[in-house]
């Protein structure tokens, strides 16, 4: 149940018609991970917070750095040198006092990501990382729980949405391969507008506010690619791999499948 506090804080939420009292209550109830809270990991946690989902689990291993600050707005330049995720903590909890933050300044690989998703509703990869996006696939399909990803590089962006609920629903491993070699151009080496960034790291709460209140209208297994210099985005669909070592008939032995009940 909503408090009064919780009523005028969400008001303008609540006006929604796919929202209501009934999707805010949702929000209440949800738990989230999010995965990396660099530029596109902090804006997304920064919207689900104001928007009042219950439980934001944010896990980085990583400390700020001055480069940082150039696109990753949940920092300011006190907090160089400091742990990432004990600062977002500290940064949501100044945002909303009515919500539950989890800390966990870890590497994140499959062992520690198990027992993080399997008490999650929602999972968002806002990491830079080739190996840890694989891992974090890799629990979500054995566990069945929805993954939204996000990239961003120069000024083009992508957002994947993936329901492993779905029997039909195609994973990461379909998009990109296991085994593919890491990309050879990286935000250090090639650059990426700030602004960017935001953006794709606000589509990633937008798209999980409506996954979590269960009024999406979202074509998951699909990705959008946003181009910045022109302001386009392009939707491509993605198919199911029957040969996937993910989500196909052959499924990674790395962890034993387990379902959960997630709605």
């Amino acid at each position: 149940m909503l408090s009064g506090q919780e009523f005028i804080r969400y008001s303008r939420q609540l006006m929604l018609e796919e929202i209501g009292e009934a999707g805010q209550e949702r929000l209440k109830a949800a738990s989230v991970l999010v995965v990396g809270l660099g530029g596109l990991g902090g804006p997304a946690a920064l919207y689900l917070a104001g928007a009042g989902v219950g439980h934001l689990i944010l896990a980085d291993h990583d400390t700020v750095e001055l480069s940082n600050l150039q696109r990753q707005i949940i920092y300011v330049n006190d907090d160089i040198g400091r742990n990432k995720v004990e600062q977002s903590r500290q940064q949501l909890e100044r945002l909303n006092a009515h919500i539950r933050i989890t800390a966990v300044p870890v590497f994140m690989e499959d062992d520690t990501l198990a027992p993080l998703v399997s008490d999650c509703d929602l999972v968002l990869d806002c990491t830079d990382n080739p190996t840890v996006r694989q891992a974090i696939n890799r629990v979500c399909v054995a566990q069945r729980v929805p993954l939204i990803s996000a990239a961003a590089l120069r000024w083009e962006g992508s957002l994947s949405l993936f329901d492993a609920r779905r029997d039909d629903s195609p994973c990461y491993a379909c998009l990109v391969h296991p085994d593919s070699a890491p990309p050879v151009a990286t935000c250090a080496n090639s650059g990426v507008a700030g602004p960017l960034l935001g953006i794709m790291g606000s589509m990633q709460a937008l798209a999980a506010l409506q996954t979590l209140t269960q009024r999406s209208t979202m074509d998951y297994g699909s990705v959008r690619h946003f181009d910045g210099r022109r302001l386009q985005w392009l939707t491509s669909r993605i198919r199911r791999k029957p040969d996937c070592p993910v989500c196909g008939p052959k499924r990674s032995p790395h962890i034993a499948t387990e379902e959960h009940g997630h709605e």
